[in-house]
């Protein structure tokens, strides 16, 4: 199922379990009700712009309106969203956490043999990982998870935790730390 297949059925869904017309979301979310029609039926190649108006109308998350339908998490959603004009082009929406107040963005670089540990964060927190190269091991009270070159991870970072570098090269990730 492709993501604007995804998209459809959401909304849909989104829309009638909110008891709107298509007209009534068409109208809150400043969007042709002729758009809405071609988004609901997979035909139209949306905007984000787009789809955050719907999703703030819906009172929902962008993610809630692209990943596959009967993903409950929001750790994983792993959903093609925009597709340029070259190929190759491309912006995959990997994961979201919720935030409430501040989120960070963070590069780092771990040597080889190197370790980062930290306290519990307070409840709400979430940490999100992307690797760029190396393999990232983050340390959790309920086990280690590797995470490669090219994949990501999230976690509540309500808890202490870890990473580390057990590779004979630096390690580089970019770290999303949300509240």
């Amino acid at each position: 199922m492709s993501v604007l297949e995804h998209v459809a059925e959401n909304i849909r869904r989104l829309r009638t379990a909110a008891g709107l017309s298509q007209q009534a979301l068409a109208d809150a979310s400043d969007v042709s009700r002729r758009m809405l029609v071609g988004i609901e039926s997979g035909d139209a190649n949306v905007s984000l712009n787009t789809l955050d108006r719907i999703a703030e109308t819906l009172e929902v998350t962008f993610a809630d309106l692209v990943k596959a339908p009967g993903n409950p998490s929001r750790d994983r959603i792993e959903a093609l969203v925009w597709s340029g004009r070259t190929p190759g082009s491309q912006g995959v929406l990997l994961a979201s956490a919720p935030a409430t107040h501040d989120v960070e963005l963070w590069a780092w670089t771990l040597m080889p043999g190197d370790r980062y540990t930290s306290a519990a964060d307070p409840s709400g927190w979430h940490e999100m990982f992307f690797v760029i190269e190396g393999t990232l091991v983050v340390e959790l009270p309920d086990g280690e998870h590797a995470i490669d070159a090219g994949d990501f991870f999230v976690f509540p970072s309500d808890r202490d935790y870890a990473y580390r570098n057990d590779g004979d090269t630096p390690l580089r990730f970019i770290r999303n730390v949300a509240h």
